[in-house]
């Protein structure tokens, strides 16, 4: 109980300070209508090109490389930002497992209400090619899980080291590229209407991931946290 309470309360501070600065919000649902609007704005410079074959893996790729540097750009920051001043202070009234939990359970809760925020805008501006909407909708949400998982574990590493952004890039690229793969993979899926059952498979794949993920980051992070 006592891990939960911690977890809890850590997990209302991330609330209440981004409710009130709004900064990680703003500034990434900013960058998603943007680079949707960029991305509309080219489309329609090739005419004819939403009604080619091409067009749907187009639409389904470039949809996650926004919402993958929409990640990046809203979590990877989670512990860069914070101050020796006030890691210190939580050293000494929190469990590390605690805010390790509270900023994954936050940062999950972030990217899924900005990736369905963006699949809505992804969808007012583009040609809706969806075969099965809701099988879309729940790996975009499996997806913000994902990424969020695997971005906190590496910032909470990165932000031990002097060079955060090179070591962040570095750590993140050969757990995020087999994450993206089956993310496509399934979305594609969902877009051609394909059965379901046919997609269990990466489904728990994916789960897994997060799982290992997880778990590597309770069993790491107390150790980052001594030093």
């Amino acid at each position: 109980m006592k891990l939960f309470d911690q977890t809890w309360e850590l997990f209302k501070k991330e609330v209440v300070l981004e409710w009130r600065s709004k900064y990680a919000f703003n500034g990434v649902l900013l960058y998603v209508v943007s680079t949707v609007f960029i991305c509309y704005i080219s489309f329609n410079l090739t005419p004819g090109f939403d009604k080619s074959q091409g067009y749907k893996v187009v639409w389904n790729v470039l949809f996650w490389i926004i919402i993958l540097f929409a990640s990046v750009n809203a979590i990877a920051k989670s512990f860069m930002q914070e101050s020796k001043n006030r890691l210190l202070y939580y050293y000494s009234i929190a469990s590390p497992h605690a805010i390790i939990l509270s900023k994954t359970i936050y940062n999950i809760l972030l990217m899924s209400l900005l990736s369905t925020l963006a699949l809505i805008v992804y969808l007012l501006f583009f040609t809706n090619t969806i075969g099965d909407p809701l099988f879309y909708f729940l790996v975009v949400i499996l997806g913000s899980i994902s990424f969020s998982t695997v971005f906190t574990m590496i910032s909470a590493i990165a932000s031990k080291a002097g060079n955060n952004g090179t070591l962040m890039a570095i750590l993140s690229f050969p757990v995020i590229i087999p994450v993206i793969l089956m993310l496509i993979r399934l979305s594609k899926n969902a877009m051609d209407g394909i059965e379901r059952s046919l997609s269990y498979g990466d489904i728990g794949a994916l789960c897994a991931i997060n799982a290992i993920v997880i778990a590597t980051a309770l069993l790491l992070f107390p150790y980052l946290w001594r030093d």
